[in-house]
């Protein structure tokens, strides 16, 4: 496989899309043991038996973060503690050995390190960080593998949704949930992604651009999208559906609740959040590492069409939005001591 040349890249015309950088970070760990040693290997291809654990029953798991090159020209990454602590979590909810934080944490900067190259300048995009473990060993029969491969691959990326940050139409779905109470929607698990797949495409050719899903016992309050989290505003009121197991507890999430509290003043709330006042809401807004802050001009629930802000983005959502790119592009000082600096030489 060839490497991509980052002095060929076109750094204003990033979309998110996997591209192949120089090296990845790879460990194995046996069930009952602890995760430890590891090492960057090439970027490329990876084998696996037919009778993988993940292959036949999904034991997987991931993260998402992003590196950055900030105004103050230094490499940071963005509450990576938070990542560590919900891979943990994840992890053990599949019965993957539970990977711990420092660990995590020092595989993450160690691959960093080595595709350092391909971390877009300041204010072109970032370097998204996918950290994956997977249950490669052969079961046949439904139980946990006894061995796991731990992968991190990076790669440059621009924004996730193409042509820039614009107001989003979304589609509330009375067919499909993401996830089931008392399940694993609270886990960063890969077959909640796949369950989004298929309304994702339905909805896309009907000129959406993502899903709103709504909570699978009474199909009265909304939870959150495929992958993003929502947030509604009215008065001086900020709400979120509450952490109630079936819901993912976005980083990105936690930090709009922060800000908003602590640097706007606002009454934030997690809360039930029915589809209602959803609709009633004067801005809507999605968040999540990918999407960081993306307004919502639109929300479509059978057949009818609900508009907020006049279709544009609002006020709050993008004071919301500026905050949290300042201080992850070093613009706003960070009090809350979010950033975490990488060296650029490997130790």
């Amino acid at each position: 496989m060839m490497t991509l040349d980052p002095k060929k890249i076109d750094w204003d015309s990033l979309g998110f899309d996997a591209l192949e950088t120089k090296s990845m970070f790879k460990a194995t760990c046996k069930m009952g043991e602890s995760w430890s040693g590891g090492e960057l290997v090439p970027y490329g291809t990876i084998q696996l038996l037919p009778a993988a654990g993940v292959l036949n029953y999904g034991q997987g798991v991931f993260e998402g973060t992003k590196a950055f090159r900030t105004a103050k020209d230094r490499i940071i990454m963005f509450r990576p503690e938070m990542n560590a602590q919900r891979m943990a979590m994840s992890t053990k909810r599949l019965c993957i050995p539970e990977m711990n934080a420092e660990f995590f944490l020092h595989a993450i900067e160690r691959t960093i390190q080595d595709n350092i190259e391909y971390i877009p300048p300041y204010r072109k995009g970032s370097l998204y960080i996918r950290p994956i473990v997977w249950g490669t060993s052969p079961a046949l029969g439904v139980q946990p593998a006894e061995e796991y491969t731990f992968i991190i691959f990076v790669s440059p990326v621009g924004p996730y949704f193409k042509g820039g940050v614009k107001p989003l139409h979304l589609k509330v779905s009375d067919e499909f949930h993401r996830a089931a109470p008392k399940g694993i929607g609270n886990a960063k698990a890969i077959g909640n992604y796949s369950a989004s797949l298929f309304p994702l495409s339905e909805a896309k050719k009907e000129g959406f651009d993502e899903v709103i899903y709504l909570n699978a016992s009474d199909e009265r309050l909304i939870e959150e999208l495929g992958s993003a989290n929502l947030f509604v505003f009215q008065g001086n009121t900020l709400k979120t559906p509450k952490l109630c197991g079936s819901i993912l507890p976005g980083i990105t999430r936690d930090s709009v609740i922060k800000l908003a509290r602590e640097k706007l003043g606002f009454d934030v709330q997690e809360t039930d959040v029915s589809l209602d006042v959803v609709l009633a809401a004067d801005e809507v807004f999605c968040t999540g590492t990918a999407v960081v802050v993306s307004p919502v001009g639109k929300i479509t629930h059978q057949g009818q069409e609900h508009s907020f802000n006049n279709g544009v983005m609002g006020h709050v959502t993008g004071e919301i939005r500026k905050m949290l790119l300042g201080i992850q592009r070093e613009e706003y000082d960070d009090t809350f001591g979010w950033l975490k600096l990488v060296n650029e030489k490997t130790s």
